[in-house]
């Protein structure tokens, strides 16, 4: 029982919200997530199962795809919709409180104003945000409305297009490295324009190697229980982009050991025991994955993680 489940996050719930009921679910109490998202986001939350989760920090690093929401003419503290929010009894998001200002600007302003957030540049996280400024998260700092200054942090847009624009509403779609906030896309983007804007939704289609077709909603998940396991992705399928060796029977035990591998060990003794700097698949004869492996300075393939 070890794999990705790829869930479709509602709207309301924190991503550790979701680790939490898919753990009642299937009961399986070794799970996480690769990448957060807002309560007011959905989309594609990757949960590792199992083993899987010694595998968490190669996929958290992985770039984003998002179409997003951004409403024009009103900027807010949280850079997102969340205080036009109305909640049910439960907590639960039902509606947002109408905005009527609508700025009086044309699809080309706004592609225009995109043109400054492609690239690599450098942004300031959102206030309320999980940054921690001198060991506090700032979200606690800003709700006790304490200025907060967080440092920039770089980031990378590969793609980002105006979808629509429509009464006050832009819908983009993006690409963007791990790391980025798209809150403060949005707030930035208000700004450049000069009417202030918000995050007003945000669906994640893609994370890394997951895509939304993959993804399973979080209710089929409770109402299947343990029977959802069937929907694990396999280790085996996990990190494809990546380079791999094949170790022979005497290195499939050495990397089950964490030993350090060398030309001897692979089933092509004529190969490189690193292809590439960086981590390295290492499969058995058969196939299944063993570790991941890191070059050495000696030139030896070093198992950082291993899954048996």
């Amino acid at each position: 029982m070890n794999g990705v489940l790829v869930v479709d996050k509602p709207l309301g719930p924190t991503s550790h919200d979701v680790v939490a009921r898919v753990r009642r679910a299937i009961g399986i109490s070794r799970i996480g997530h690769t990448g957060t998202l807002d309560p007011l986001a959905t989309g594609v939350l990757p949960l590792v199962v199992g083993r899987a989760t010694r595998l968490a920090q190669f996929l958290t690093s992985d770039e984003k795809e998002y179409v997003a929401g951004i409403r024009l003419g009103v900027a807010t503290a949280t850079y997102d919709a969340e205080e036009r929010v109305v909640r049910n009894p439960d907590g639960e998001p039902v509606m947002l409180l109408p905005i009527a200002h609508r700025p009086a600007l044309v699809a080309d302003d706004l592609r225009e104003a995109l043109t400054s957030f492609t690239g690599t540049f450098w942004q300031v996280p959102p206030p309320f945000s999980a940054k921690k400024v001198a060991g506090t998260p700032a979200y606690l700092l800003a709700r006790r409305r304490k200025e907060v200054e967080l440092k920039p942090v770089e980031v990378t847009v590969s793609e980002l297009e105006l979808v629509s624009y429509s009464d006050g509403l832009a819908t983009v779609r993006l690409v963007c490295s791990s790391g980025f906030y798209v809150r403060s896309l949005a707030h930035d983007f208000g700004g450049r324009l000069g009417c202030g804007a918000h995050l007003e939704s945000l669906r994640r289609i893609r994370a890394g190697e997951f895509e939304l077709r993959q993804a399973v909603p979080l209710q089929v998940v409770q109402e299947e229980g343990g029977a959802a396991l069937a929907r694990l992705l396999p280790i085996e399928r996990l990190l494809a982009r990546l380079p791999q060796v094949v170790v022979n029977e005497r290195g499939a035990r050495r990397a089950a050991h964490g030993n350090a591998l060398a030309a001897e060990d692979l089933r092509d003794p004529g190969a490189p025991s690193a292809p590439t700097p960086g981590p390295v698949r290492v499969l058995d004869p058969d196939g299944a994955l063993l570790a991941i492996g890191q070059e050495t300075s000696g030139g030896l393939l070093q198992p950082v993680v291993v899954l048996v």
